[in-house]
C-alpha cells in the first residue's frame, strides 16, 4: 500500500526539488485513508448515476434526458474520484500529457455536447451520438492509464479487420 501511495503522490524514487504540485499535494488536510475513501466514494457515485442513467432510459417522456443528465454526471463524478487520490493540479497536469490530452479533450467536449445536445439544442438523437462518443473517449481516456492497452486495442482491431 505504500508503494502505491509513492506512486500516486509522485514519490516514487524521485529525489528532486519539491515542486509546486508536490508542495501542494503535502499540504493537503486529507490523510490518505481519506483519499481512498473519497475516491472510491465518489467512483461509486458516478458508476451508480452511469447506471441509474441507463435503467432510467426506458421512463416515459422524460427517460431520454434523465439518462443524459444521469450517465454524464456518472462520468464526471468518475473522473472527478481520481483527485482524491492525485489531487486537482495532479490530475489536471496528467489529464493534459501529450499520450492523452486529444482523449481528454474529445471526453470533455463530448460531454458539452451532450448536454448542449439535450437541452439547448433539444435534438435528443444528436445528445443520445454525443453520449456514445463521450463513452468511447472516456474507454480510450481511461485505457491511456493502462500500459500498452491502447497498443493492443488498435492490434485487436486491425487484426479483425484483415
Amino acid at each position: 500500500m505504500d508503494k502505491l501511495k509513492k506512486v500516486l503522490s509522485g514519490q516514487d524514487g524521485n529525489n528532486d526539488d519539491l515542486n509546486i504540485l508536490q508542495a501542494a499535494n503535502e499540504a493537503s488536510t486529507l490523510g490518505w485513508g481519506t483519499r481512498v475513501k473519497g475516491f472510491i466514494a465518489c467512483f461509486l457515485i458516478g458508476v451508480f448515476c452511469s447506471v441509474m442513467g441507463v435503467c432510467l432510459l426506458w421512463v416515459p417522456h422524460l427517460g431520454l434526458i434523465l439518462f443524459i443528465v444521469f450517465y454524464t454526471f456518472g462520468n464526471i463524478a468518475s473522473l472527478a474520484s481520481t483527485m482524491f487520490l492525485l489531487g486537482p493540479l495532479k490530475q489536471l497536469k496528467r489529464m493534459c500529457d501529450k499520450t492523452r490530452a486529444l482523449a481528454t479533450i474529445i471526453m470533455l467536449l463530448c460531454l458539452a455536447l451532450t448536454l448542449c445536445g439535450a437541452f439547448w439544442w433539444k435534438n435528443f438523437g444528436l445528445a443520445l451520438l454525443f453520449c456514445i462518443l463521450q463513452f468511447l473517449a472516456f474507454a480510450w481516456y481511461g485505457l491511456s492509464y493502462i500500459p500498452f492497452a491502447r497498443d493492443a486495442i488498435l492490434k485487436l482491431f486491425t487484426l479483425c479487420i484483415k
